[in-house]
């Protein structure tokens, strides 16, 4: 597997937990008062984060990604649905 490829699916992963966790689990935590759902999806979506911005880094070398480019992926990760624009604007693969 290329790293390219495991940061698509790190992007994906990491894009899907902060929507779970924003849009389901914190609603029920602060709605339902049922923090159990945050405590779940917290600490994958943390580890997905670090991953992400880790893989980022990385590939900002290995694809010469100019500065804009990398600071678009990076604000990605920190805006709900911005992964997933990231994997189709810069990360598709034909």
């Amino acid at each position: 597997m290329s790293l390219l490829n495991l940061f698509r699916i790190v992007a994906f992963l990491e894009g899907t937990s902060y929507i779970l966790l924003l849009f389901l689990a914190t609603p029920i935590k602060y709605f339902m008062d049922e923090p159990k759902y945050v405590k779940l999806l917290g600490m994958p979506h943390g580890l997905l984060f670090i991953g992400y911005i880790a893989l980022a880094f990385i590939l900002y070398k290995k694809l010469n990604w100019s500065d804009k480019v990398f600071k678009y992926v990076l604000l990605a990760s920190i805006i709900p649905f911005g992964t997933f624009y990231i994997e189709r604007k810069y990360l598709k693969t034909n």
